[in-house]
């Protein structure tokens, strides 16, 4: 660290290794583009489902037939959308939209974390959560996010377990109970690993 002049601390420039090492983060860009082209995967698969979902309320076999075979339900004998079937292919939407937030925020996130700053600070579309988002928040915003998609797949399967193993049923919530105390154990471990804060006191 040097002052100029003025009294204002400047860095030192980098030695040439030093930069080359520092720079490298950016080789982690065509990372998270090639996450923003799955997140478009995401959205022309929601989009499509959701057209399915529509044609089939309007009474298309073609349309029914193809969300029976997507969300895996025994479809002998059914010519309608009935309770059941709407239920599933929305908790699939839901799934998308989950997953397609867990890309959010691992792509801006991740790049105000590891790559470059964003400078969104006082942009009206800042999201809240990465005014104070660093690795381990977002390690542990990433655990949620995980449970959350695993809830859903989980309630998909209980609504059309009719269609599946007994194994696949125990397996599924074995998953699911592993990932909530995977959640808890790298919150709990973040908490320990958490500097106390130290608070200065001054005599009057």
């Amino acid at each position: 660290m040097r002052q100029d002049p003025t009294g204002i601390s400047r860095s030192s420039p980098l030695r040439p290794l030093p930069n080359l090492i520092f720079a490298s983060r950016w080789l982690q860009l065509p990372l998270y583009l090639g996450l923003i082209a799955a997140q478009a995967v995401y959205v022309v698969h929601f989009l499509l489902e959701l057209w399915y979902l529509v044609l089939a309320a309007m009474g298309s076999q073609d349309a029914l037939k193809h969300l029976v075979t997507s969300i895996g339900y025994n479809g002998e004998g059914i010519h309608a959308l009935n309770e059941t079937i709407i239920m599933l292919v929305v908790l699939a939407l839901i799934d998308v939209v989950m997953i397609s937030n867990l890309l959010i925020m691992v792509i801006v996130g991740g790049y105000e974390t590891f790559v470059s700053r964003m400078n969104l600070e006082g942009h009206p579309d800042q999201p809240e959560w990465l005014s104070h988002v660093n690795a381990s928040v977002l390690k542990v915003k990433l655990a949620t996010a995980i449970i959350g998609i695993s809830s859903i797949h989980l309630l998909k399967t209980f609504i059309n377990a009719a269609n599946y193993d007994t194994k696949v049923l125990v397996a599924q919530t074995v998953i699911h109970i592993t990932f909530l105390l995977s959640a808890l154990a790298i919150a709990f471990t973040d908490r320990v690993m958490a500097p106390t804060p130290h608070h200065d006191t001054e005599e009057l």
